[in-house]
């Protein structure tokens, strides 16, 4: 991690100099103060960026310093103009920048553990915040290898008359994301990868056991191994989109009474080869069964535009598997049966799951009038929500993001809401 703060720059602030230096000299003869050798006794401060998986993917909304040295600074002193934050982005497979920029630094604050958090614009449109970098010629999400580079530019005031403390050198921790790191990283016995959320004891089911929601990503979220590439990591899944994060949330966790929430990843993209997929999806599921109290009556499948399709993909494969199905935005391929990805008439109008669809009108990646109306017009007793459009918060998404409606469990049909209906909902 680069430290490019130098002991001109802060001598010329009237500092004390130190390598993370608590130093007495009052300011003004800071310039003749004693200066530490750097590193003499001294570990770098730990800089540890933590992220959060907003509507629009995940993003770097804060960035934590730990040094021993700040128990002696008096915390009044700190502002959030104390230190500047650059971020440089970089994908790890083509070695490309993907983004470099200062990030705007919006509060700071001491945490119980006399750390300082730095809080750091975020959200929807705001750019340098990112974790992720979309490939389009290849359709995929690359988590990018993200270097913040620390700079104090005003001195935090330390013990003594004009005492200061001066942080001149920093290490870069891993990305922290609670939610994210609540999923534990797992692979099939065939290899296939997936993350597995499990609920606290005390919401794990009781004597049958508890839920399982089974979240299918979307086309961005699989491996990439064509290209030259051999990209497989069990990182976009959780970090593109809120869709299995939702299901993690306390206020779904209290609705289902526990669940276990499982995202296995593809190694491409379900919608190339959903006969393979199927069956390893399927040993997923039940390698999570084996190893966990799961009751049977209430596994549910939940999938966005690729895993759209695989969750009708699924529950045609196993008809009697399933307590609910909620494709989004899903799609079901050519009428002709002439792409990759099929799902027939005879299949939809056999589908005796019950079904909750959900997509948005404006959806022009794939079209709703010939994906999730057409299954809905074919599965009896299904539920459709068409929604005009992707708003949350005040924020207008792409036409196909209609899984943040799920994420938020925002549709409502007869009184209930979609989690409700497959919380209370047993096959």
């Amino acid at each position: 991690m680069r430290t490019p703060i130098t002991r001109r720059t802060l001598l010329a602030t009237g500092a004390a100099v130190g390598a993370s230096a608590v130093l007495g000299a009052p300011a003004a003869n800071a310039a003749s103060a004693p200066v530490a050798a750097p590193g003499k006794g001294h570990r770098a401060a730990m800089v540890t960026p933590v992220a959060e998986v907003l509507d629009g993917g995940e993003q770097v909304t804060s960035l934590v310093i730990a040094s021993d040295v700040l128990g002696r600074v008096e915390r009044s002193s700190l502002t959030p103009s104390t230190f500047a934050v650059h971020v440089v982005a970089t994908n790890p497979l083509t070695g490309d920048v993907a983004y470099e920029q200062d990030r705007v630094v919006t509060g700071a604050r001491w945490t119980g553990r006399g750390e300082v958090t730095l809080g750091l614009e975020h959200g929807w449109g705001v750019d340098g915040a990112g974790t992720l970098q979309y490939m389009g010629a290849f359709g995929r999400n690359v988590l990018l290898d993200l270097d913040h580079t620390v700079t104090q530019v005003e001195p935090l005031r330390g013990p003594g008359a004009g005492g200061v403390v001066v942080l001149d050198s920093f290490r870069q921790g891993d990305l922290s994301d609670p939610e994210v790191d609540a999923f534990t990283y797992h692979a099939t016995a065939s290899g296939l990868n997936y993350r597995l959320f499990s609920p606290e004891r005390r919401h794990r089911g009781g004597r049958r056991g508890a839920a399982l929601v089974v979240w299918l990503h979307g086309g961005g979220e699989g491996g990439l191994r064509t290209g030259g590439y051999d990209y497989y990591d069990n990182e976009a899944t959780l970090r593109a989109n809120r869709g299995a994060l939702g299901f993690a949330t306390r206020e779904a966790q209290d609705l289902f009474g526990g669940a276990y929430v499982l995202a296995p990843q593809a190694t491409s993209a379900w919608m190339q080869d959903g006969d393979g997929f199927a069956p390893q999806i399927l040993e997923a599921i039940e390698e999570v069964a084996a190893a966990h109290r799961i009751d049977a009556s209430r596994v549910h499948v939940v999938g966005c535009s690729n895993g759209g399709y695989m969750s009708l993909k699924m529950v045609a494969e196993h008809p009697d598997r399933f307590a609910t199905s909620t494709p989004i935005c899903c799609g079901i391929g050519p009428r002709d049966g002439s792409g990759g990805y099929f799902i027939s008439d005879a299949e939809l109008a056999a589908m005796t799951t019950p079904t909750w669809l959900v997509a948005s009108a404006d959806d022009t990646t794939l079209d709703p009038e010939d994906n999730t109306v057409h299954a809905h017009e074919r599965i009896a007793g299904s539920v459709m929500s068409l929604y005009d459009g992707v708003v949350w918060d005040g924020n207008t998404y792409p036409g196909h993001w209609s899984w943040i409606y799920v994420a938020r469990n925002d549709p409502r049909h007869a009184g209930r809401s979609i989690w409700e209906w497959m919380a209370r909902t047993r096959r």
